[in-house]
């Protein structure tokens, strides 16, 4: 029986040159030297960025976190809400955003005019509440202080793109992609980073499940019985059943990727549903952009994920 695939979520408008973007820290600290390499960057597209109080800030006793939770979750409300600013993109990853998302007022965040949201890692507890609290689509791409973007041409091309010429960049594949489990599958992307979709099961807000989706997983630095220990949950919580397709990012530093192919293909190709692997999203030193929230074709054979609608809106 063939699913329905939902309508694409909220999508915001294209950038064009001029607009401002906000630069926050929703989880680790963040060096200087990295944020203003991320501001040249952005500042040569054309962009003017602007960095929220708060991203240099370091909390007074836990150094994994850039400054306090209810500083970092102002940081963002503020830019989110904040007219004047067209989209909002993180420094990095690491960890915190668990600890801040809770503090966000969605209310507030609902009713301000939607934004082009980006950022990986940690970054995913926020796509899934951009998604589930704000019914919005977001992109899955690299950060304004993360080492990829600052040193990858490739990876700051295809952000670039994504973020201001979406329609040329619907088409996603890897030189290193590859058919995991054939076949062909529509759905509505989501996902992100593994331990954090399984760590986000039973919170405030989270999704119920991936039913009816084109799954991203990827992940870093995690030992191949944690990544087991991630799936057998989604699985034995349900989370899995009815999605649609997955589509598998890097698992940079989780071990040699002969060595971890085996326990994909045992945890998920059991579900019967199309798999592409190494489609280079995530924790790589070239990573390609993917929006989350929108309609889209997995073909495992041609191993490429093909986006129905643009990242965003193409009309200002």
């Amino acid at each position: 029986m063939t699913r329905p695939v939902p309508e694409p979520l909220r999508r915001a408008r294209r950038l064009v040159p001029g607009d401002r973007v906000a630069i926050v820290a929703p989880s680790g600290p963040v060096p200087r030297e990295r944020i203003d390499a991320g501001v040249d960057l952005l500042r040569g597209w054309g962009l003017d960025p602007v960095v929220a109080p708060h991203v240099l800030r370091t909390h007074p006793y836990l150094g994994y976190l850039a400054g306090e939770d209810r500083d970092r979750a102002r940081d963002l409300q503020q830019a989110w809400c904040d007219p004047s600013v067209a989209a909002v993109i993180c420094a990095r990853g690491g960890y915190g955003v668990q600890r801040m998302v809770d503090l966000l007022d969605w209310e507030a965040m609902r009713a301000a005019e939607p934004k082009a949201f980006v950022g990986y890692s940690d970054i995913t507890v926020l796509h899934e509440a951009f998604a589930t609290r704000l019914g919005l689509a977001t992109v899955h791409g690299p950060m304004a202080a993360a080492a990829t973007f600052l040193k990858d041409g490739p990876t700051q091309d295809h952000l670039r793109h994504t973020l201001m010429e979406p329609e040329t960049v619907r088409v996603l594949t890897s030189p290193a992609a590859r058919t995991m489990v054939p076949g062909r599958a529509r759905g509505r992307t989501l996902g992100g980073t593994l331990c954090l979709l399984a760590a986000e099961l039973g919170t405030p807000g989270a999704r119920p499940g991936a039913a009816g989706g084109i799954l991203l997983l990827e992940d870093v630095g995690e030992e191949p019985y944690r990544l087991d220990r991630y799936l057998t949950q989604l699985l034995r919580s349900g989370w899995l059943d009815g999605v649609a397709g997955i589509v598998l990012g890097s698992w940079a530093e989780c071990g040699p990727y002969d060595t971890l192919r085996p326990l994909l293909l045992d945890r998920l190709g059991g579900l019967g549903v199309p798999i592409v692997e190494e489609l280079g999203f995530g924790h790589c030193d070239s990573a390609i952009t993917v929006p989350l929230g929108l309609p889209a074709v997995l073909d495992a054979g041609a191993r490429t994920l093909t986006m129905e609608v643009p990242a965003l809106l193409t009309d200002r």
